[in-house]
């Protein structure tokens, strides 16, 4: 057999078996059924509210984001630290459901991405959320751990808590009233700084009476005009007060009466008035309101 025969029976056969051989380093299945199980062990852990199970499932190194923290978590005990299991609480996850379940390799490594359908008994909270969530897996002595995660709320389940009317503690409430009384107070008194803190620029404002709108610049205007006048509050109160909370989104319904006193005369008004606050940074500000005499 001549050399250039003897050749192109090798690269044929080379050829030949390159799809299998390729075939055989893509087909991960023993490893994709592996994780699945591992991942589905994690949810089961959360439902029984085993910590020990929970525990034995990430690396110790463990690096990651969790629904709802700000900062990433770092190692197996700050994981422990955040989720607290507590088999004796009424509370916690009841069931799961897949959705999009799918991953990628790189060696010993894999990158995980789905979506869970959460059915829970938590306090306040809505009893059934989907979650987005990517996981990284190691493969260390021949066994898969979860080494980190990026665990948030689906997009449709962030939609619908931002839809839904939500209650908010004694402690929130009472900022947002007291963001409220400022807001008044700062104006009758001239107090610009404080307006420009707790009015941002895009406020809308529709006064009692009076048939033009108002933007931020006329508000401070209006402000240092009652102040150079030498006008005063004399005196403020909310009669009767409803408040309604969606997302980081608070409506403040009010009857309102206030005393002033202005060129030595004592001015008294009551009316009705809606309010928009909007939470930014952990302080409360007055994006709108909507006066009239309830008449």
């Amino acid at each position: 057999m001549n050399p250039r025969t003897l050749r192109s029976i090798f690269l044929l056969c080379a050829l030949t078996a390159l799809p299998f051989a390729v075939q055989a380093q893509d087909d991960r299945t023993a490893d994709r059924a592996a994780i699945k199980a591992h991942i589905e062990s994690i949810f089961q852990a959360f439902i029984n509210k085993d910590a020990a199970a929970l525990r034995a499932t990430h690396a110790e190194n463990w690096l990651g984001y969790l629904e709802g923290s700000r900062v990433a978590i770092k190692g197996i005990k700050g994981y422990l630290d955040w989720n607290q299991l507590d088999p004796k609480s009424p509370y916690g996850m009841k069931s799961y459901k897949f959705r999009e379940f799918d991953m990628i390799f790189k060696g010993d490594a894999a990158f995980v991405c789905f979506v869970a359908d959460v059915e829970s008994n938590w306090l306040g909270a809505p009893p059934h959320r989907a979650l987005r969530i990517c996981d990284f897996y190691t493969k260390n002595d021949g066994k898969w751990i979860q080494s980190g995660s990026d665990t948030a709320l689906h997009q449709e389940s962030l939609e619908e808590q931002l839809a839904a009317p939500r209650s908010i503690g004694d402690q929130m409430k009472q900022s947002l009233l007291d963001a409220r009384s400022a807001v008044w107070r700062a104006y009758f008194a001239g107090d610009r700084a404080t307006l420009e803190k707790l009015i941002p620029e895009e406020t809308i404002a529709i006064e009692a009476g009076h048939n033009t709108w108002s933007n931020r610049q006329a508000i401070l205007d209006g402000s240092a005009q009652f102040a150079k006048g030498g006008g005063k509050l004399i005196k403020l109160e909310f009669p009767k007060t409803e408040i309604q909370v969606y997302g980081p989104t608070a409506v403040v319904y009010s009857n309102y009466a206030y005393e002033l006193e202005t060129g030595g005369q004592h001015i008294t008004q009551t009316g009705r008035v809606t309010e928009v606050f909007v939470l930014r940074k952990g302080q409360w500000v007055n994006s709108g309101w909507h006066m009239d005499t309830g008449k």
